[in-house]
């Protein structure tokens, strides 16, 4: 592996991103440079594949060390309030989409949200 593919390898994988070698490059890949020369390609996700909001609460995820439906209520709440610092709540249908992937109603992250605003 060229060192440039590890040193990005952790920024790739917080981004859903892969490496391609140079000569297997597609034309919407990145192909960075190492010296002068040609040194890795990376593959974005597509939209398809991972939104705006799904890098959001994969992020959430990674800080908090659980999958969101697994963590504890007070964990839980400790994600709505980091998605929403990182506006997941300003995105369409943003509110919907959390509850869905913390296994709660929109109600309850209404009320994580507001719980937040008045302690």
């Amino acid at each position: 592996m060229h060192p440039l593919a590890s040193a990005i390898a952790p920024l790739l994988a917080r981004l859903g991103a892969t490496t391609v070698p140079v000569e297997d490059r597609e034309p919407s890949d990145v192909l960075l440079h190492w010296e002068g020369e040609p040194a890795v390609a990376v593959r974005l996700p597509g939209a398809e594949l991972t939104s705006a909001l799904d890098r959001l609460i994969a992020g959430v995820e990674a800080e908090l060390g659980g999958r969101l439906p697994e963590l504890s209520r007070a964990d839980k709440q400790r994600a709505v309030r980091l998605l929403e610092e990182r506006g997941a709540f300003t995105l369409r249908k943003g509110v919907e989409s959390v509850a869905k992937a913390l296994g709660v109603s929109r109600f309850t992250v209404y009320n994580y949200l507001n719980r937040e605003q008045h302690p």
